[in-house]
């Protein structure tokens, strides 16, 4: 059959509008817009198909003339005598298409590119940074003739025209014919899926999906009603907190931020633990997936990014803060899938509508998100107090959803880095420095000091759980959200591997500035790697941190990091901590400080004991573990009493089964005080304590009265702890944080301490201080005896 009657190919002068849009999707996918494109002219009447049949129609978007003749091609491939019908997806009679009445089979068609086998694309940043699936027009003839299958035609899922016009009927201000293409794209783009993998899944017009719903359109009606505003009114307002937010993706785009990505995180070796991984990607192929990871890198979504498409799952929608939003990196990351949010909403409470509905749509159509569940970067290693807001509009999503329809799975992600380029950054800031703020001088700074090899970046992904069920556990929705963002940060706490880099850390903190032989470091950390094996604790890669050449290793990533210095003039080397490395070295260490809170605690509750100054030891030991665990609720993440006895009970049977036995005897304290390895608590508590105790004394200094300025206040305790570090009365410069100061105070607000002039508050604020000091004193006794135990060794090996 002679197709040309029916599809005739003319040309046009493509648009010297560069936001024109070829395919109806991207706007200037290609570089060369002012070359001719071919376009179709086609019949207004389809051709007569055989009796019984019914009439099919191609969507078909514009073509080059190279790739109308592979349309041609393909077309002729498939006739079966029937006519053939084409219409242009940017064509006026796709107008006529939506009148009429035989319900034709309207089939979505498109020409791709798989390959470009002609252009060495290493030389060519054009080439480099294009779309996949597009090649350029002047390139296209030599790439086919070089390699004839390099262009196809693909076709999305078929629909009846009866069908989309069902289907548009729940559509507002949206023409027939708009839906049409509408729908011809989104079946193309999952056609296209199957060919590019789901890194390249993406949304597409979403504001007009959103917007265009009846669910839209009762909300801000009802919205309007509670506002007294008008529902246009709402609506406008609505579709600019949409349009500001929402990522509008492209391939380009997706491409660019990926291999800007890898350059950006080059220094690192990426290391996935898949355990989890195969349910995750189950529970992906039928619910939307909320990714939750720890934050401690502005590298977090870049490395989290490859570490999820190289293990066959689609790229998330990442909803970032507006202060990265400056140019390069906004309008490019905003273009691969990273959601714009004010960091503050205040009352605007129809932006609030529109970000429910927008993570509404998104889970309505299986998409997947990620956030930092901790809202910022974390200053000191370890895991920050999660934040709520975002979860809080996601259960909002989820409120009036359908039974069987898609949850959302919320999945803890653990991120750790051998070495960091940004913790100097933030030690600077902890002790009274400015932040630098972000812009396009920042950036160029910070990618350029990636240059450097700084080890591995570990990701580890811990067990997913339902939102909807998590949310159905409490009457309370406000409690519910709370228990399930703790109960996210418990998880991705289970999963934070221990990694050589961190471990080491412990030996080099809490000796107050003491340098150490091979030896004594060996003596240190073979107990800890003892006590680590026995809990079977998460360790990085698997590694055998009993193998010195795992630490040796170590020790040369800081000692390259300049973290750590070696001093080899002497009998033997010995290593120690830089000047000023003390935070940064901290921040390491407090990537797997929580492991060892619990057992460091027992410590206490063992001195407490072994003390004698109570008739009832074990009431005394309790005593003493609920006062350390509400002094430090503020800095780590505790069960409930009931569970935190429990694992109490289990560190204490660990430093000796016997020990309930023996609770009323002294002696018997001493006796497991004195044999007690490894000892903990000073290389984990006392920063803490130390930091807390420089608050309590200058708020019992404080005059009674008012409120106090805690901006001024913290300044004051940096002075405070430098003079006191000078003088040898707290144990290390980590205490020196204007970190450490704020949990402080928060505990210091949450007993009542801040404000007011209650007359006995003065009172109160001087047992707080002496409250400190004695856990200070107990914690100080623990240093003691491993010094003591430290110095042996130093003799033997004399």
């Amino acid at each position: 059959m002679d197709h040309s009657s029916v599809v005739t190919p003319t040309k046009r002068t493509a648009s010297p509008n560069p936001t024109e849009r070829r395919d109806g999707i991207e706007p200037g996918t290609e570089p060369d817009d002012t070359e001719e494109a071919l376009v179709y002219e086609t019949p207004l009447r389809p051709s007569s198909p055989r009796p019984g049949t019914r009439p099919t129609v191609f969507l078909a978007d514009d073509m080059t003339p190279v790739e109308a003749e592979v349309f041609e091609e393909w077309l002729r491939a498939r006739s079966n005598g029937d006519g053939v019908e084409v219409v242009r997806t940017t064509s006026t009679d796709l107008e006529t298409l939506a009148l009429r009445t035989d319900d034709p089979l309207l089939t979505p068609v498109r020409a791709v590119w798989v390959s470009d086998p002609v252009v060495d694309t290493s030389g060519d940043l054009r080439a480099l940074l294009g779309d996949p699936l597009r090649v350029g027009r002047r390139r296209q003839k030599k790439a086919r003739r070089t390699n004839p299958s390099s262009c196809r035609i693909i076709a999305g899922e078929p629909a009846t025209l009866d069908v989309l016009r069902e289907r548009h009927d729940d559509c507002d201000g949206t023409s027939l014919a708009t839906f049409i293409v509408r729908r011809a794209h989104l079946a193309l783009e999952r056609s296209e899926r199957a060919i590019l993998g789901s890194e390249f899944k993406v949304s597409r017009f979403v504001v007009e999906e959103i917007t265009g719903s009846k669910r839209f359109r009762d909300g801000a009606l009802r919205l309007a009603r509670e506002l007294g505003r008008t529902r246009s009114d709402v609506r406008e307002h609505a579709v600019a907190a949409l349009e500001e937010m929402i990522a509008t993706q492209s391939r380009r785009a997706t491409v660019v931020w990926s291999r800007l990505g890898r350059y950006f995180a080059r220094a690192y070796r990426l290391d996935v633990d898949t355990t989890n991984l195969d349910e995750i990607r189950e529970l992906g192929s039928r619910h939307s997936l909320v990714f939750l990871p720890s934050h401690r890198s502005y590298l977090d979504p870049l490395v989290l990014r490859p570490a999820l498409t190289t293990h066959g799952l689609p790229l998330n929608h990442v909803m970032g803060g507006l202060n990265v939003g400056f140019w390069p990196i906004g309008p490019i990351s905003k273009r691969s899938g990273t959601v714009f949010i004010r960091r503050r909403i205040g009352d605007d409470d129809v932006y609030k509508w529109a970000l429910t509905e927008y993570m509404h749509y998104l889970v309505a159509k299986r998409f997947n998100l990620e956030w930092y569940i901790e809202g910022g970067r974390s200053r000191t290693g370890k895991l920050r107090p999660p934040r709520f807001g975002l979860l809080r509009y996601l259960s909002a999503a989820l409120d009036d959803a359908s039974p069987d329809s898609p949850d959302a799975y919320l999945v803890p992600v653990s991120i750790t880095y051998d070495q960091l380029h940004e913790v100097g950054a933030m030690a600077d800031e902890a002790h009274g420095a400015p932040k630098t703020p972000e812009g396009f001088r920042w950036l160029v700074g910070y990618v350029r000091a990636q240059g450097k090899r700084h080890g591995v970046a570990h990701v580890t992904f811990g067990r997913p759980l339902s939102f909807r069920e998590y949310l159905g556990r409490e009457d309370d929705r406000r409690l519910a959200v709370q228990k399930t963002a703790f109960e996210v940060s418990h998880r991705i706490n289970a999963v934070t591997p221990i990694t050589p880099a961190s471990l080491v850390m412990y030996a080099f903190l809490g000796i107050e500035d003491r340098a150490l032989t091979a030896r004594e470091l060996e003596s240190i950390l073979r107990p800890l790697v003892k006590y680590i094996r026995r809990r079977g604790l998460p360790t990085a890669g698997g590694v055998d941190l009993r193998d010195p050449a795992v630490v040796t290793d170590a020790l040369r990533t800081h000692l390259d990091a300049g973290v750590l210095r070696t001093f080899d003039r002497g009998s033997e080397p010995v290593f120690h901590l830089a000047p000023g490395q003390h935070l940064v070295a901290a921040f390491h260490r407090n990537n797997s400080i929580h492991f060892f809170v619990t057992r460091a605690i027992a410590e206490m509750v063992v001195e407490a004991a072994a003390a004698g100054r109570s008739e009832d030891p074990i009431a005394a030991g309790w005593a003493e573990a609920l006062r350390l665990r509400d002094v430090l609720k503020y800095e780590f993440f505790f069960g409930d009493k009931a569970s935190f006895a429990a694992d109490l009970r289990v560190e204490l049977d660990a430093i000796d089964p016997d020990w309930e036995k023996h609770a009323g005897e002294t002696s018997r304290g001493l006796e497991m005080l004195d044999a007690m390895s490894p000892y903990l608590a000073h290389r984990v508590l006392q920063p803490y304590l130390d930091a807390y105790a420089v608050v309590a004394d200058e708020l019992a200094r404080e005059p009674v009265g008012g409120e106090v300025d805690r901006a001024a206040f913290v300044r004051r305790c940096l002075d405070a702890a430098e003079m006191s570090r000078l003088r040898q009365q707290i144990g290390s410069r980590e205490s020196i944080s204007t970190e450490l100061f704020s949990t402080a105070l928060q505990l210091a607000d949450n007993r009542g301490l801040l404000g007011g002039d209650d007359a006995d508050l003065a009172d109160r604020r001087t047992a707080f201080a002496r409250e400190m000091h004695a856990h200070v004193a107990r914690v100080v006794r623990i240093r003691d005896l491993a010094h003591g135990r430290l110095d042996l060794v130093e003799e033997d090996g004399r």
